[in-house]
């Protein structure tokens, strides 16, 4: 099983990219995070911003697998502990269908790419800038696996 996180927006910062690939490390290959990166819209386009969502929505849609589980990142999601996100990958690895989390851009997702998802998801109820919610979400994962496996890194 694969964990897509398929997020608008490159270029982050190193300490990004470095959390993020933390993380990702230590994920089993049963397990595995992949990264898939969204180029983000111009803001000079003149495009207003729901051009520009969608516009971005055509690129997040373009870049999902087929069949894959789909996942949004959005505040107004549903809020999970880790254990409950834990029993959830459990599911995941025993059906064997990859997972990709979506997280949108600066302007958040548009609805056609939330309409066509199996669950949004929030990491907390305030707005979070899109790069940290790469390592939140990373660790997460991992920590949910740990979990899973009762490996001591997560302690309740």
């Amino acid at each position: 099983m694969k964990l897509l996180v398929v997020a608008v927006g490159h270029k982050m910062p190193d300490w990004i990219s470095a959390g993020f690939n933390e993380y990702a490390k230590r994920m089993p290959r049963e397990a595995k995070i992949e990264l898939v990166e969204i180029r983000p819209e111009p803001r000079t386009t003149g495009k207003n911003v729901t051009q520009i969502m969608e516009a971005e929505a055509h690129r997040i849609l373009a870049a999902l697998p087929q069949g894959v589980l789909r996942i949004a990142l959005d505040e107004r999601g549903s809020h999970l502990t880790t254990r409950q996100l834990a029993q959830q990958m459990q599911g995941w690895l025993s059906g064997g269908r990859d997972v990709a989390f979506i997280i949108g851009g600066a302007d958040g997702l548009h609805e056609s790419v939330k309409n066509g998802v199996q669950q949004l998801l929030a990491l907390s109820a305030m707005t979070l800038p899109h790069g940290m919610v790469r390592v939140l979400l990373a660790e997460q994962l991992y920590r949910a696996h740990s979990l899973l496996h009762n490996h001591p890194y997560h302690r309740e």
